[in-house]
């Protein structure tokens, strides 16, 4: 029996064996019905490297329709990275084009992880480059100090000294002309009696 991956609403992977007979995959979703719960797509996987050799396409079982609160939260790969599923849905290996079940393989979740690194078009790896990112040099220490408020930061239009804002020390601001007119006396109003 070949490996799955099953993808539950809440984005987690889990392998699992599958008894190849792709009519009762949506059991394995834990779907109650076959009802629209069908191939939405497949993946050809020749280009990526590093992954099983026969293991060719990655097919893509799901569901468009569902409950609220059951939508499946996996970012999945384009062209399917806008498409909106419902509850588990299930990634399946094949040797050869087609959904023939004596042609499904093992999908490993290494195998995935390489394929979705490569349809999204890779990831940067932030431990790889965080050294450079210390070594780098900070712009602001080549800026002279009279051209840099009393926190380090480069004056501009933007960043100010709290001394040049205006209200503070004396300065006017419009909060020192405003009226306070929120409450507002009962004679203030000229009620109007009709009578029927």
């Amino acid at each position: 029996m070949p490996k799955i991956l099953l993808v539950d609403k809440s984005g987690e992977i889990k392998s699992t064996k599958f008894n190849v007979d792709k009519d009762e995959l949506y059991k394995k979703c834990k779907f109650k019905k076959p009802d629209e719960f069908e191939m939405k797509t497949s993946w050809k996987t020749k280009k990526v490297k590093n992954i099983s050799e026969e293991l060719k396409y990655v097919y893509l079982y799901a569901r468009e329709v569902g409950k609220a609160n059951t939508e499946n939260k996996y970012d999945f790969p384009p062209p399917v990275d806008k498409d909106l599923y419902f509850g588990c849905c299930a990634l399946v290996g094949y040797s050869d084009e087609g959904e023939d079940p004596s042609k499904m393989v093992d999908l490993l979740e290494e195998d995935w992880d390489t394929i979705y690194e490569h349809l999204f078009g890779g990831f940067e790896n932030l431990n790889s480059t965080a050294k450079e990112d210390e070594e780098e040099e900070d712009e602001l220490d080549t800026v002279p100090d009279e051209m840099k408020t009393k926190s380090g930061y480069l004056k501009d239009d933007f960043v100010v000294e709290d001394e040049d804002i205006e209200g503070e020390e004396g300065g006017s601001s419009d909060e020192d002309e405003w009226e306070d007119t929120s409450e507002l006396n009962f004679e203030d109003y000229d009620y109007e009696t009709s009578e029927d």
